[in-house]
């Protein structure tokens, strides 16, 4: 998304969809920044429109840039809501998907522990999904990037109420036990070939002004969410040594302390 976002010429406007307050921080006015959910966000946002994703109050062509940043699986009517977006877009415009793999680990355990979550459409593989929204929408896709997991929304400092019983089953949802949780899966993920911190995929469509990074960011933070490149964070110098001898890092978005892998082990993951 911040390929997107960092990158689109000024005055552009953005359609954020489906995003509660808001699903990135864009404040600095450069961008017409409209922010759309079904549901009034507890929090103040600016520019904010409650509307059905597939009955949107724009005019044709209206938006350079559309995010959907996990919501496609939260609408009653997806297709409806896909064809909202193709009308919205600009056909030059651009289209930024996020969306969880529902056979993945932290699907499951979101849906667990939320009850479902909300979760009512099911994903299982990219290359489905690409030819449904450029079907339905008529931009074309152009790149793929798989998501890992922190399990971010195991973190109790996330929770907005008293976190749920069941998360006791699950470490408690402390930083620690995250912090090595996500360390271990990716280790395993890394030498056995499984896909237990795998989330999902990001899908770009349309015209992105950048080229797209189709790698996989292992490094997401567990408080956050914030994904980043190894080599960006090897360049920055901003590993640090946990116990002496496990690399971790600091997010640059949050400063939370994350453990560390390197990028060039998990190529294939997420790969269908």
């Amino acid at each position: 998304m911040n390929e997107l976002l960092t990158t689109i010429a000024p005055g552009a406007a953005i359609l954020d969809l489906g995003c509660g307050a808001g699903s990135f921080l864009l404040d600095d006015g450069s961008f017409a920044v409209v922010r759309v959910d079904v549901k009034r966000p507890d929090v103040h946002s600016t520019n904010f429109a409650q509307a059905d994703a597939a009955k949107l109050p724009f005019p044709a062509s209206h938006f350079d840039v559309v995010i959907s940043n996990h919501s496609l699986e939260h609408f009653h009517n997806l297709a409806g809501a896909l064809e909202e977006i193709g009308r919205v877009v600009k056909s030059s415009g651009a289209l930024y998907v996020a969306v969880p793999d529902s056979n993945t680990l932290s699907d499951w355990l979101y849906r667990w522990l939320a009850r479902g979550g909300g979760h009512l459409n099911r994903f299982t593989t990219a290359r489905d999904l690409a030819s449904m929204i450029e079907r339905t929408t008529k931009l074309k896709h152009v790149a793929t990037r798989p998501l890992c997991s922190s399990f971010s929304f195991l973190n109790r400092n996330n929770c907005r109420t008293r976190p749920p019983r069941r998360l006791w089953l699950l470490g408690g949802g402390t930083e620690t036990s995250l912090l090595f949780a996500t360390y271990i899966l990716r280790l395993l993920d890394r030498f056995l070939g499984t896909r237990l911190s795998f989330y999902g995929w990001a899908l770009y469509f349309g015209n992105p002004p950048a080229h797209i990074d189709s790698g996989c960011w292992t490094n997401v933070c567990i408080r956050c969410g914030s994904g980043h490149p190894s080599d960006r964070l090897l360049c920055g110098h901003k590993l640090v040594r946990l116990l002496s001898f496990l690399p971790a890092y600091r997010c640059p978005a949050c400063g939370t302390l994350n453990l560390f892998t390197d990028d060039k082990h998990y190529r294939r993951l997420g790969k269908t």
